[in-house]
């Protein structure tokens, strides 16, 4: 069992900035969306919190992001490098708008779902899909991992079994997180009426 979670909001994703393996830090909202999710996690597995560890990707909006949930759960904590988002190489910390201005025609005939794999030096699909099935081979026991929103996407995807746009439209979200289990995930947010989980079988 893998409990995903995506780090709160950053100042680049208020910005339209791609972050990949560059940083940012959360926002206000961000911040409370952690907290938020740390809240919803605690409700989940509190009981058997101590059978859980937690892999964090090392870059440090996800640390900053664990660091909240560390103040409700005390889990294991170790940073694994496999959970990094998905590098687009120079695109890395950039606009579209920039990246259509200062490279012409790269994203001609690409949407908001390919694009990312447009970079003429950034990280294939592959190689990132690559590194969500490693992730997933070496689970031992119930983990909370601490992710991004497109390595996300590609994790659930590889989990799933999905083809590659399934896997890129997947929706992300910042204010809930996902629970993989028996090859499924299922989506568990919070909202004003209270908690919510809704299935997202493939």
């Amino acid at each position: 069992m893998i409990y995903l979670l995506r780090h709160g909001e950053t100042v680049w994703n208020t910005l339209g900035r791609f972050q990949g393996q560059k940083d940012s830090p959360l926002t206000q909202r961000g911040i409370e969306q952690a907290d938020l999710v740390a809240a919803l996690l605690s409700a989940e597995i509190a009981a058997e919190a101590p059978a859980f560890e937690m892999h964090v990707s090392p870059l440090g909006r996800t640390c900053e992001t664990a660091n909240r949930v560390q103040r409700v759960l005390p889990l294991a904590r170790r940073e694994d490098a496999r959970l990094m988002e998905v590098s687009v190489g120079s695109w890395d910390g950039m606009t579209m708008f920039e990246i259509d201005n200062e490279f012409p025609g790269r994203l001609d005939g690409s949407d908001a779902f390919d694009w990312y794999f447009r970079s003429p030096d950034g990280e294939s699909f592959d190689a990132a899909c690559a590194r969500a099935q490693s992730f997933i081979a070496d689970i031992r026991r119930p983990t909370v991992a601490i992710s991004h929103g497109l390595f996300g996407r590609l994790l659930r995807g590889v989990y799933a079994g999905l083809s590659q746009r399934e896997m890129l439209e997947l929706p992300v979200l910042q204010d809930g997180f996902y629970r993989l289990l028996e090859g499924e995930f299922h989506l568990v947010e919070g909202a004003a009426a209270g908690v919510r989980a809704y299935c997202m079988s493939p």
